[in-house]
């Protein structure tokens, strides 16, 4: 019997796992789902998970929260300038603990990104290495709900603004990245890897027209320079280092770090991924 565990797993990632593992037939007593407050968690120990409490910034936590696990999901922190360190501690507990494979969400392309999202991901992959446990590497992918959760935004204004200058980006639905997770945590193979993780790819010019076509609403993309990008970024409330590291994305899609022709997404899923169109449809008929 495998033990399975995935943290931050009342976050929008790590939830989907837990869901995709329950759903692929792994029995709910052999799901951990740490999180750093168990109280929000208490839909899935009705369900049977075994909800333990570990927090990324706290050592001690993480040595109960693995101890027994065979199969590790390390779902990358959200704290940008302390993810490093909070990653280190999950993989110096996954070592006591003895845990068999760690799977750790990454970025695409986290080796040669000028993604300001990068350092963080190849020091964590580096730290995975030098741990010497067996470990996979996913290396997602844009959301598309990156963009989705802008829809509102887009209909008002009649445009996506951005600074990508029509670089590609390759994306798929949070839904299909937690799929592809639980595949790689459940894979009977025990070979090591490094995933680069996308679907279909597209340009913020083809999220505009699919946004007219679904919406019926015209809606276009207006490319700016990185510099106005940012002072509208500004103008609209950002202070200045958000601005500048929201900009600094847009840099790095115009230096093709979020495209990539590999198809390691849809091998993991044994299927297509899901299409740009059908996510913002989905978005637009909850809206």
């Amino acid at each position: 019997m495998t033990t399975y565990a995935v943290t931050a797993a009342t976050g929008q990632l790590g939830r989907l796992v837990v869901d995709a593992l329950l759903e692929r037939g792994v029995t709910p007593s052999d799901v951990v789902a740490v999180v750093r407050t168990p109280a929000k968690a208490d839909d899935l120990a009705a369900r049977g998970v075994v909800v333990r409490a570990g927090d990324y910034s706290d050592r001690a936590s993480l040595d109960g929260a693995l101890a027994g696990v065979d199969r590790l999901l390390l779902v990358s922190g959200s704290e940008v300038g302390q993810r490093v360190a909070q990653h280190a501690n999950v993989v110096e507990a996954a070592q006591a603990a003895g845990v068999g494979r760690l799977v750790y969400t990454s970025l695409l392309r986290a080796d040669t990104s000028t993604s300001p999202l990068a350092p963080e991901h190849r020091a964590t992959e580096q730290a995975i290495a030098d741990s010497g446990l067996p470990h996979v590497l996913l290396r997602n992918g844009w959301y598309y709900e990156n963009y989705t959760a802008s829809l509102g935004q887009y209909l008002a204004t009649g445009e996506v603004l951005g600074a990508t200058h029509d670089g590609r980006i390759g994306g798929a639905s949070r839904a299909d990245f937690a799929a592809a997770a639980a595949a790689a945590l459940l894979a009977d193979d025990e070979g090591e890897g490094v995933h680069e993780l996308a679907g279909e790819t597209f340009t913020l010019t083809d999220l505009a027209a699919t946004i007219t076509e679904v919406t019926g609403t015209t809606v276009v993309s207006r490319d700016v320079t990185g510099e106005e990008y940012r002072r509208t970024l500004e103008g609209h409330g950002l202070d200045a280092g958000t601005a500048g590291f929201v900009a600094a994305l847009d840099a790095s899609i115009a230096a093709g770090d979020l495209h990539t022709d590999r198809t390691d997404l849809a091998a993991l899923l044994g299927r297509p991924a899901s299409t740009l169109r059908e996510a913002v449809d989905a978005a637009h008929r909850a809206a």
